[in-house]
């Protein structure tokens, strides 16, 4: 019968397979594999919780699992999960499976912990998940999940490890200060302009320069497309206005705010999406599965406390971007309201702002996904760097035309990425602070 750390991982730990047999407390040494055998109670097959005969060997059930490692005892503390490990297995499945499950676990151990004998454990395993539900107190919880979990602020942990990821290798970049060549008057409003085509661009949201021209300069709206015209009318809004231009938040509440007021101002026109609502369902990208629905407010809380500690301007736009992508906290308009969450941070600080445009898709995109997929985070550094140190190079007061026509010779709206590649403008060079 599978033991302690084995019974819930149902395979060898560190080299060492836990099982229990008989009466009698032996070591088995085989090549490459350690057996601890402890005496104990051998299978279940009935209900509540039966386990699972698998060959020879008895796979305990979930509940028997976490009785088995809330045992206490001397040298216990070696053979069993610490309490933290196994806390983050409750949390897990109270996200994935939900209270009802919770409840049937625990009910189940309470079965299984007066059968074998087990009331210490089970009154323990008792007490954590009520703490966990809201039903006991705190004190029983160690982890900082759980105890998260307990003060209705539960986080994902998984998410937690990548911002972790990023923010040390943030910490160790050092960046260009370059300053903004488009803070006021037609630059900055050209700027906005390209800001915001691009951005929807990228998106899906696709106009001709000419049609999102009429729609923000003139008002007008695209037959056909009005939720389409609203998308990048909106974007342009919050690019151009000081509330949220270059206006961070210094508290996390502030940041929770800052994302739901944009983006129900970029998602005005759709209703259906819920804008500048959290989510209500789990969404995905390709195999990318994010924040679940109940994780999105204390996960981003606990993005922003990394946000906060990091001192370099560029870091800290860099950092909020990826969060808040990472979450994808809203039904739609996620992409968009992260690069203006990270636009929002530069021009606080009077630096460039980082315009994504359509050539450079998948040079924005893969290094994000490496770094969720792999913690890579280098590649998706290197790449921002490189794009904000582009965007810098144009002349933002030239007539807007002339400015197309400069994006143009570098490819930006180039859609044949196998073909075409981002070149810089000639003649132009950074705007270094």
């Amino acid at each position: 019968m599978l033991a302690y750390k084995s019974a819930l991982e149902h395979r060898p730990v560190n080299g060492v397979l836990y099982v229990r047999r008989g009466r009698t407390r032996r070591t088995l040494e085989l090549p490459g594999l350690l057996i601890e055998v402890y005496p104990g109670p051998g299978p279940l097959y009935e209900a509540p919780a039966p386990d699972v005969l698998y060959k020879n060997i008895a796979l305990p059930s979930e509940a028997r699992g976490f009785l088995d490692n809330l045992v206490t005892g001397r040298g216990a503390s070696q053979r069993v999960l610490p309490q933290d490990d196994l806390e983050a297995r409750l949390d897990k499945i109270l996200t994935i499976r939900g209270d009802v499950k919770l409840n049937e676990l625990r009910d189940k151990a309470r079965a299984v912990a007066h059968t074998l004998g087990m009331k210490k454990e089970g009154s323990r395993l008792d007490g954590i998940i009520g703490a966990m539900l809201g039903t006991h107190e705190q004190k029983r919880l160690q982890s900082k999940l759980a105890l998260a979990r307990a003060a209705g602020k539960p986080y994902d942990p998984e998410r937690i490890d990548l911002f972790d990821t990023l923010f040390a290798q943030l910490s160790e970049s050092v960046f260009q200060h370059i300053a903004d060549p488009a803070a006021q008057g037609v630059a900055m409003e050209n700027f906005a302009f390209f800001e915001a085509y691009f951005s929807n661009y990228i998106e899906g949201t696709t106009f001709e320069v000419a049609e999102a021209e009429k729609i923000i300069f003139e008002g007008a709206i695209i037959e056909n497309r009005p939720e389409d015209s609203h998308d990048i009318l909106g974007t342009f809004r919050v690019a151009t206005s000081a509330a949220w231009r270059n206006t961070t938040a210094t508290t996390a509440e502030q940041f929770l705010h800052w994302l739901k007021t944009v983006n129900a101002l970029v998602m005005e026109a759709r209703q259906d999406k819920l804008p500048g609502q959290w989510k209500e369902q789990s969404n995905q990208a390709g195999n990318t599965l994010f924040v679940a629905p109940e994780l999105v407010p204390g996960t981003l809380k606990q993005g922003f406390e990394r946000i906060s500690a990091l001192t370099d301007p560029m870091a800290r736009a860099l950092m909020t971007m990826f969060v808040v992508t990472e979450v994808h906290p809203f039904r739609d308009g996620n992409g968009r309201t992260a690069r203006l969450a990270m636009n929002s941070v530069l021009s606080e600080a009077n630096l460039c702002r980082i315009i994504v445009p359509t050539v450079y898709r998948e040079d924005y995109l893969l290094p994000l996904k490496r770094l969720s997929n792999q913690k890579d985070a280098a590649a998706f550094i290197q790449s921002m760097a490189r794009i904000q140190d582009w965007t810098s190079r144009f002349d933002y007061a030239q007539p807007r035309q002339a400015l197309r026509q400069q994006l143009e010779q570098s490819n930006a709206f180039q859609e044949d990425l196998r073909n075409y590649r981002l070149i810089f403008p000639e003649n132009a060079s950074p705007y270094v602070k």
